[in-house]
């Protein structure tokens, strides 16, 4: 149990799902062609998620003074489990991870494809070193990475698979698949500085440079403010564009994108407390989770 605390088991559920949906609930509408068989898929979730688990490790590891101010009720390296035993885990997950990439690299005869792997790897572990110190840098690069684990899945399947013949609908497909991962990147990065805001005494502490902390909380939340806005103007230009005629596509953008982005919106102007800060990054993650479950429909509806 303290492993799947440690690794965010339900964060890597949220990954596997999005993974999934791209290739069961996109492919299908377009007629697109997979690369991969549905066993080498598999694989490819399963060397994402070893990738991202790897991740949350490694930075639990470098985060542990920060944690005792942030959240010392639930801290689990050097508490529950030990720094050496954390290490241990985060390069099995690695080396599982980076294993599996190398194998679905030459399967598909694309060997430097493995590279995508090896570069997620040192990002993450960038990241929890050095770059999460460094303003604004932190939050765009995990935002980005996220993105990533959903390209991970056309880069993989789709764009080995391009004949002359399909070329049109596997660029479709992928530029789609771009579209979500767009949008991950925009909701990932609003809720990465709202999260700078929960942990803004921990972080001070452990002399993390965050948006907060160099310009204070009040302009931190118009930033927020600015960033969710031009996210609901490019939601509303993509349904307008491409979403106009299928109106329960369009339906459920408003009740379950749109919506919660705009009541997300209002509710930052008079954000004041960590209690509402966290209710912010939950919302957040909720409609990152109503966003990806969008690609259901487009099985039925597009």
């Amino acid at each position: 149990m303290n492993v799947l605390k440690l690794i965010r088991f339900p964060n890597l559920l949220i990954i596997a799902l999005a993974q999934i949906l791209i290739r069961y609930g996109l492919y299908v509408p377009f007629n697109a062609t997979p690369a991969l068989s549905d066993l080498q898929f598999a694989l490819l979730v399963v060397a994402t998620l070893a990738i991202t688990a790897a991740g949350y490790v490694i930075n639990d590891i470098y985060d542990q003074e920060i944690d005792r101010i942030n959240k010392p009720n639930s801290r689990i390296i050097g508490n529950k489990i030990s720094e050496k035993k954390a290490h241990t885990l985060f390069m099995v997950l690695n080396v599982i991870g980076v294993g599996i990439g190398f194998y679905l690299a030459n399967s598909i005869q694309r060997p430097v494809f493995v590279g995508f792997f090896i570069l997620i790897s040192i990002l993450l572990y960038l990241y929890a070193s050095s770059f999460k110190r460094i303003i604004v840098v932190g939050n765009l690069l995990i935002a980005l990475l996220v993105a990533m684990s959903l390209l991970i899945v056309p880069i993989f399947d789709l764009l080995p698979a391009i004949t002359w013949q399909n070329q049109v609908v596997q660029t479709r497909t992928f530029l789609l698949i771009l579209d979500f991962a767009i949008f991950a990147f925009g909701i990932n990065w609003i809720r990465e500085i709202v999260k700078d805001l929960v942990d803004i005494d921990g972080d001070k502490k452990g002399g993390i440079n965050t948006l907060p902390i160099a310009i204070g909380r009040n302009r931190t939340l118009k930033i927020i403010l600015v960033l969710t806005f031009l996210l609901l103007c490019g939601i509303v230009y993509y349904m307008y564009e491409y979403l106009y005629s299928q109106q329960y596509l369009m339906l459920y953008f408003l009740l379950f994108i749109v919506g919660p982005l705009l009541y997300l919106f209002i509710k930052t102007f008079d954000a004041k407390s960590k209690k509402r800060y966290r209710l912010m990054a939950s919302l957040l993650k909720i409609i990152m989770l109503t966003g990806i479950c969008a690609m259901i429909l487009f099985r039925y509806f597009y």
